[in-house]
């Protein structure tokens, strides 16, 4: 549906010239909610602009719906009016002069002459009711909610009925409770009718919690594409790890590896021997970080019996209440690990205390 293909993006600053994206490949199936997540400056909105026809890439292809719309070898710059693409702009980009009807229709009335007063007032209430902004219409833009005036920019989008959908950030302007509710019906809404859509951000619960597959950025580049499970479960590199979500870093040197394709192995830290996954190619002596997430880790009194793999003697350095969880910070000898536990848990700051880390639950990357 959409292919990318070795995509270069250059611009000029003043600090001279910049390579904003560096030959990156993208496909995105038909129907598939993509999504490109990363900082500030990674390259993602460049790459989202390019696909909507807003910038001009230096080199590579772009091709929406088997049909060509960028190719530095061949010349085509197809311009954005004649893409099949409706776009959110994480402005929202709204006409405070025109009223909620107007916003929506604008993009049918500049197609001159295609459409019929009746057939535009037709596809602009359709775009209102799938947003439910139904009765709104007559309503002065400005006049709406923030949440509103964001389902005005997707209905204003939608009206072209496109086959792609483009969201740039477009939940960044609500506040913590609306962006959950609303994060919520754009994906409902986008499936239902079945559009591809890119979506940009740097929010990791939307990209988890939205997403079919996920592209996390860094530098122009993609380092990771996968499903949010994949890429939540099993980073590849240390950089995928540390953006999304919370972990935890124990710096450590291989012990022993696993035979027969057995990626087991263990690690040893400052803190003891831990067994984990290896990264490919690790070897006896390879220098590696072992990753694990705060809710892998299991904590108990100090007295409990220590029979088990992966336990670590600590203390408790932090005890944080946190409504729904009670997040505890617990000093090893030459570290710090991070783990939730639920809010009733009863552990004190200054207890010694155990850290198991289940061996199934933590791997190594390359350190």
């Amino acid at each position: 549906m959409i292919d990318i293909e070795n995509l270069h993006v250059h611009y000029e600053s003043s600090e001279g010239r910049v390579h904003a994206v560096k030959g990156i490949d993208i496909n995105v199936e038909r129907g598939q909610f993509y999504t490109m997540l990363g900082p500030s400056g990674c390259g993602k909105t460049t790459t989202l602009r390019s696909v909507a026809g807003l910038e001009r890439p230096s080199g590579g292809t772009i091709t929406i719906n088997d049909e060509p719309v960028f190719s530095a070898t061949e010349h085509i710059m197809v311009p954005p009016y004649r893409r099949e693409i409706g776009m959110v702009f994480q402005s929202y980009a709204i006409w405070p002069h025109m009223d909620v009807f107007n916003n929506v229709a604008f993009p049918l009335q500049e197609m001159k002459g295609r459409f019929s007063k009746a057939e535009i007032r037709e596809k602009v209430m359709k775009a209102l009711e799938l947003v439910q902004l139904g009765g709104y219409e007559d309503r002065p833009a400005p006049f709406l909610s923030g949440g509103q005036q964001q389902r005005l920019a997707l209905a204003r989008a939608l009206v072209r009925e496109p086959a792609v959908l483009l969201l740039d950030e477009p939940l960044s302007n609500l506040d913590a409770k609306l962006r959950e509710e609303t994060r919520t019906e754009i994906r409902d809404l986008v499936k239902r009718l079945g559009i591809t859509t890119i979506y940009v951000t740097h929010d990791q619960l939307e990209a988890l919690t939205m997403s079919d597959v996920i592209a996390v950025m860094d530098q122009g580049l993609i380092v990771q594409e996968g499903s949010p499970v994949e890429i939540y479960r099993t980073p590849a590199v240390r950089f995928v790890a540390d953006f999304i979500g919370l972990t935890n870093f124990i710096q450590g040197r291989v012990r022993s590896v696993g035979s027969n394709g057995n990626r087991m192995g263990e690690v040893e830290t400052a803190s003891g021997t831990i067994k984990c996954e290896l990264p490919d190619g690790a070897t006896t002596g390879s220098e590696v970080v072992i990753v694990v997430r705060p809710e892998d880790v299991n904590l108990m009194p100090a007295s409990t019996a220590a029979g088990g793999e992966n336990m670590l003697q600590g203390e408790v350095a932090a005890a944080m209440f946190m409504g729904d969880a009670k997040e505890y910070k617990i000093a090893l000898k030459d570290s710090a690990i991070r783990l939730r536990l639920h809010p009733t848990t009863e552990i004190d700051e200054g207890q010694a205390v155990l850290v198991e880390i289940p061996a199934e639950r933590c791997r190594a990357l390359a350190g």
